[in-house]
């Protein structure tokens, strides 16, 4: 079975930085594109950032310049650089990736609580 897995959400003060990580298990094949979405309390889950397979990177414009998701080597890991954190940030993080012949991978979210 196919998995992935966040780590690293917390708690933090505004203006501060976390890191989250996400790591795949149950599958050789590599993830075409990867994706850190979010979602708050009564609001709709939200794409953030996402790294396509060719190494392209988007991002939401609420965290453009705050936020940096990488991906080493292209494989199955990527990670979500938060800095310069506001309260509006606080939301669970989900790591999500498109894997050939499986379809969409969701992780079971990491929560991110940013006090002012």
């Amino acid at each position: 079975q196919v998995q992935l897995v966040e780590s690293g959400g917390g708690q933090v003060q505004a203006g501060g930085s976390l890191r989250l990580s996400c790591v795949s298990s149950g599958t050789r094949f590599s993830f075409s594109n990867m994706a850190w979405y979010r979602q708050a309390p009564g609001k709709q889950r939200d794409m953030v950032a996402r790294i396509l397979s060719n190494g392209r990177t988007d991002y939401a414009d609420s965290v453009k310049g705050r936020f940096t998701i990488t991906r080493p080597g292209l494989k199955n890991t990527v990670h979500l650089q938060m800095n310069s954190l506001k309260p509006e940030d606080t939301a669970v993080y989900y790591c999500n990736g498109a894997l050939d012949r499986v379809g969409s991978i969701w992780g079971q979210g990491t929560q991110v609580t940013v006090s002012s």
